[in-house]
């Protein structure tokens, strides 16, 4: 870890009021650590804008698995970007729909690029591809 440094910020008495009771609900134990971690926040998600950029993440996916075919067709995409997924968790909500979860690596466009195509596929009600960063250069 780096030298710490150390700033000062004005903020609206109001405002600031309103971010204690935010980092107090979320169990921060001072500002400065909620304040680096908004500041990551904004730093990764910058770094995702970079289709080049390494990343991890997840994609959740909820489907109807009396779809014809559908199941078939999530296998063989997944089976198609095995690089790229590292894992994956199944789990059946009730007779109808299942949960899908995958660990997913790689450059951000060629992740974004698999979550799209298994999100769209015929069936899936609903996806979302949720990325984070590998903690390099944080």
């Amino acid at each position: 870890m780096s030298e710490l440094a150390r700033i000062g910020v004005a903020i609206d008495s109001d405002l600031l009021a309103r971010f204690d009771q935010l980092i107090n609900g979320r169990g921060y134990t001072n500002r400065s650590e909620a304040f680096r971690d908004l500041i990551r926040d904004e730093l990764v998600q910058k770094a995702w804008e970079s289709s080049d950029t390494e990343v991890v993440g997840t994609v959740t996916l909820v489907y109807d698995h009396h779809v014809r075919m559908l199941s078939e067709k999530l296998t063989d995409l997944q089976h198609d970007h095995h690089k790229n997924i590292l894992s994956t968790l199944h789990v059946h909500l009730d007779h109808d729909n299942c949960l899908e979860v995958l660990i997913v690596k790689g450059k951000a466009g060629a992740v974004q690029r698999i979550a799209d195509a298994l999100i769209s596929t015929r069936g899936v009600k609903h996806g979302q591809l949720t990325l984070t960063t590998t903690g390099a250069g944080l």
